[in-house]
């Protein structure tokens, strides 16, 4: 019997060839940055089965991995697709109960976008 293959970290790319997550996540102190990669790792190994306080679902196809660092509340909002790939849109500190519709809808122009151009 076949392994089924592991589940992979996908980051947006925008047209300019920038990764949105990537720089939120470099504009992080190391310490939290460092947190953040290991929840990232750890969503990829638990993928589907990762669940609160780990990740939350938004809406729709959007999920959110949750970080806190030094009272600081910080998300990352994903998708799944199809492959076993696990999406990063958008990367934000969170300073509200509620997470922003802004940031929402920003994930959710990026998700379509990454779907419209088939995969990257």
């Amino acid at each position: 019997m076949t392994p089924k293959p592991e589940w992979s970290i996908v980051f947006y790319i925008d047209d300019n060839g920038k990764s949105p997550v990537e720089e939120f996540l470099d504009s992080l102190d190391e310490k939290t940055r460092t947190r953040f990669l290991w929840s990232i790792e750890q969503l990829r190994v638990r993928n589907v089965q990762a669940s609160e306080p780990l990740v939350k679902h938004i809406e729709g196809k959007i999920w959110e991995l949750r970080r806190e660092s030094d009272k600081n509340i910080y998300r990352v909002l994903y998708f799944i697709y199809t492959g076993r790939e696990i999406v990063l849109l958008h990367g934000f500190q969170k300073k509200t109960q509620k997470t922003p519709s802004g940031e929402i809808e920003t994930a959710q122009k990026r998700m379509n976008i990454f779907i419209e151009r088939g995969n990257r």
